[in-house]
């Protein structure tokens, strides 16, 4: 039996109640002749029924959304809200003995409106100057601290399941938060619980990936309660909080790669990034490469280079499976990467 339930049947027992009050009090004052009560009984029933359907309104709807506003709040902001109302409480408390000497309604009115807009504003002013506040206090620990404190990043699903974050991080090219929605986490561990065999696998390598980045990650890793509940699908979701967070999405997904950008939101992008730190090769230089499988077209062999960017080596075939060096002749960037055109050392090079 749920909570919501619950609350319903006791929202309709005091409706019934308030009805039952609420009718015989009509009757006694349209001094009705008896019987009166099929409309007293009327009446109650109405209210039973009103308290059945509205209890939800003015208690579980009303506290669902307070919650999912609060998981969107950044944890900072909650804390400089909470010490502004404070402040505002004592300031308020200061002045009502003043001003409840005042004469008539002023005295009665005016502390409580004192109250309401001191703790408004001391709240406002934590929440807008938290940092020179707490800086000029002695709360800030250090440069250090506060950039990682600060920096946030949104992990999506590809990333974990890519694997290579793992790899990033241990370099200290990112310094920040990962933050790791619970929604993604929860779509990770669909896959992994996925019938076909290939997502299966790709599930539960991400899920190692993350367990290896909450235990050797040089930066913190966040497992966030943040949603959106108003947004379903799990792209939506994460670029509508990069924005309610003013943060990036750190993602391979090509998709959502364009539709963050488009609403303004920065993607850091790790095939991007593979791609930018590849060796730059020119037309003319050597290289050696290991031909490992057949081109597509005749005599064609296929290598790879160390960061994984494929060489096509005309001529190449008959080198399988042997290491030989080669004469770049011209570089290609596609969408998939970059390719390299050579061919065998000694060759004309054309």
């Amino acid at each position: 039996m749920s909570g919501e339930f619950i609350l319903r049947l006791i929202g309709m027992f005091v409706g019934g109640l308030i009805g039952w009050e609420v009718g015989n009090y009509l009757a006694v004052a349209a001094a009705a002749e008896p019987p009166y009560l099929r409309y007293v009984l009327a009446i109650s029933l109405a209210g039973a029924g009103l308290g059945l359907v509205l209890t939800p309104y003015f208690t579980t709807r009303p506290f669902s959304w307070l919650r999912a506003k609060i998981r969107q709040v950044p944890a900072h902001h909650l804390v400089a809200g909470i010490i502004g109302l404070i402040v505002g409480l004592i300031i308020a408390a200061l002045l009502a003995l003043p001003l409840s000497l005042l004469p008539g309604k002023f005295g009665e009115v005016l502390p409580f409106v004192a109250a309401v807009i001191s703790s408004l504003l001391c709240m406002s002013i934590m929440i807008l100057r938290e940092k020179d506040i707490f800086g000029a206090i002695g709360m800030r620990l250090s440069r250090e601290s506060v950039t990682v404190k600060d920096n946030k990043v949104l992990v999506d699903t590809s990333v974990i399941i890519d694997g290579r974050i793992a790899d990033l991080v241990q370099t200290g090219f990112i310094c920040g938060t990962l933050i790791v929605p619970r929604f993604v986490l929860g779509e990770l561990q669909r896959i992994a619980d996925s019938p076909d065999v290939l997502r299966r696998n790709r599930g539960r390598r991400g899920l190692d990936v993350l367990n290896t980045l909450q235990k050797e990650s040089r930066v913190p890793v966040d497992i966030s309660d943040m949603d959106v509940e108003e947004v379903h699908e799990v792209d939506s979701k994460l670029i509508k909080l990069a924005r309610l967070l003013k943060c990036p999405i750190m993602t391979n997904d090509y998709n959502l790669n364009r539709v963050a950008e488009l609403q303004g939101v920065q993607v850091l992008n790790i095939n991007e990034l593979a791609n930018a730190v590849k060796a730059i090769v020119l037309p003319g230089e050597t290289i050696t490469v290991q031909i490992i499988q057949e081109g597509k077209d005749a005599g064609q062999g296929v290598g790879y280079l160390e960061d994984g960017t494929m060489v096509v080596v005309e001529d190449g075939r008959r080198h399988m499976d042997s290491k030989l060096p080669v004469v770049v002749t011209r570089v290609l960037q596609t969408v998939a990467g970059r390719m390299i055109f050579a061919q065998p050392e000694g060759h004309n090079v054309r």
